[in-house]
């Protein structure tokens, strides 16, 4: 079929633009094979068998290049194609087993209603369609096919999710949650923790010991020495035989050759660090050096210069807290940990029911603060995360949330404000359409679980590694 020869020069039409619903078909993993070792099928559904070639073609289908696979053979792309190429096969399956249809006359009407090829006067133009043919690298025939596949998988889905009626009460219901006021009362947390100035050395030793072994820091003596056209060839400039030279002294590091005979041979001038420890105040290049520290003996490029480095002494020692980056890091650590277990504490009395109104009025004395949250999806004052949460908890209950900022607040809900429902609003054919797509994402998730007990899928592992070898 030719869709296009049927469009009159004189008429519009346009390209409809359909968004393909993907649902993951699940199916055994890839690890699995054929009782026998076919190696044109890579793939069997019940019955039908999905070839190399299907394959190959619809690898050539999707427009990825062939660099691209190769250079994603280890991120399992070749799997990931496959599976799309299953899921829709799935599909070709169930269409074909509801007897599902899509006639010419309803592809040309798809066609020539598309905005895309109208003019201002909303008339269709045949240069344009053959335009957006000739941009798309694609026949009119293969265009109204895939056209017609997606209309078919569109269909297939208005099938399974026909007749979802949305009851008056459950849109009701859905508009009442997401637009009611919400009355809170809140509490800041910042206000009861311990502040790091009054944890004492003692607060901090104990800290120290019972936290060892994951606050052991680590500490490296090692010597490095800068490398740049003026100290190794004598210019200004960055050319070939400065390269040549780098590439050189690399050559002597992989062949063993010692850094002091290499700072010898270049003479360069080295410089020491001894028990250096990380420091976001460091320089660049001593930094950079003890993130490469497991390296040992190496040379990396660093702005103007390279560095040539190596590392003669590594140990691990407990903190000092005389160190003063030391102790102001020890510090938050145990002010973070006390804040934790300040919160850990509050949870568990309000999940066992040991807190009431009274706790928090006690709690809050003079510190608590009132707000009117306007729906589910108001978050000027709470992360958003925070306000869905508050809005599924019955009045007078208590919890913790957080801001932007991560501050945390003990929360109680105070009271729910209801918005009504105007009939015949555009609210209510709204939530209308929202709610029956919730029922209609409700019936598609049923129709995924019952397409996996339909279906046996087994995957051919030695054509799919046949496949790769072609990429490689």
């Amino acid at each position: 079929m030719n869709i296009a020869k049927h469009i009159n020069k004189n008429k519009i039409g346009g390209l409809i633009l359909i968004i393909v619903i993907i649902i993951a078909f699940g199916f055994g993993g890839f690890g699995g094979g054929f009782m026998s070792n076919n190696q044109k099928n890579i793939a069997k559904i019940n019955k039908t068998n999905v070839t190399t070639q299907n394959f190959i073609d619809y690898v050539n289908r999707s427009g990825i290049s062939q660099s691209s696979i190769k250079e994603n053979l280890d991120n399992n792309i070749i799997e990931e194609l496959l599976s799309g190429l299953i899921s829709s096969t799935l599909l070709d399956l169930e269409i074909k087993d509801f007897n599902l249809t899509v006639s010419e006359k309803s592809l040309l009407k798809k066609i020539k209603e598309n905005k895309n090829f109208l003019d201002e006067n909303k008339v269709f133009q045949r240069i344009k369609y053959e335009k957006f043919l000739l941009q798309n690298n694609t026949t009119a025939p293969i265009f109204e096919q895939r056209l017609k596949e997606r209309e078919l998988q569109k269909k297939l889905f208005d099938f399974v999710g026909a007749g979802t009626v949305s009851p008056k009460f459950l849109i009701t219901k859905l508009f009442e949650n997401e637009n009611k006021k919400l009355e809170l009362d809140f509490i800041n947390l910042q206000n009861f923790y311990k502040k790091e100035n009054e944890f004492t050395n003692q607060d901090l030793s104990k800290f120290i010991e019972e936290n060892n072994e994951q606050l052991k820091v680590e500490y490296i003596d090692f010597k490095y020495a800068l490398i740049n056209p003026k100290n190794l060839i004598g210019v200004d400039e960055f050319n070939q035989t400065f390269f040549d030279k780098i590439d050189e002294i690399e050559n002597k590091i992989i062949n063993g050759i010692s850094f002091d005979t290499i700072i010898s041979e270049y003479k360069l001038n080295t410089k020491s660090k001894i028990n250096y420890k990380y420091s976001e105040n460091s320089n660049q290049i001593e930094k950079k050096v003890f993130e490469l520290k497991n390296n040992k003996y190496d040379i990396f490029e660093d702005k103007d210069n390279y560095v040539i480095f190596k590392i003669q002494n590594f140990q691990e020692k407990s903190p000092d807290i005389s160190d003063k980056q030391t102790r102001n890091e020890i510090l938050k650590l145990i002010t973070q940990k006390s804040n934790f277990d300040y919160n850990k504490d509050l949870l568990k009395k309000i999940s066992e029911k040991k807190f009431n109104n009274n706790d928090f009025l006690d709690l809050g004395e003079n510190k608590i603060e009132s707000i009117l949250i306007n729906s589910v999806k108001d978050n000027k004052k709470f992360h958003i995360n925070s306000v869905q949460m508050l809005y599924t908890m019955p009045i007078n209950t208590f919890t913790l949330i957080h801001d932007e900022n991560n501050n945390i607040f003990l929360a109680k809900i105070k009271n729910y404000k209801d918005k009504n429902l105007q009939n015949d609003s555009d609210e209510l054919k709204q939530y209308a359409d929202k709610e029956k797509s919730n029922i209609r994402n409700g019936i598609l998730a049923s129709y995924d679980f019952y397409l996996n007990k339909k279906y046996k899928v087994n995957i051919n592992q030695k054509a799919i590694n046949n496949v790769k070898n072609l990429f490689q």
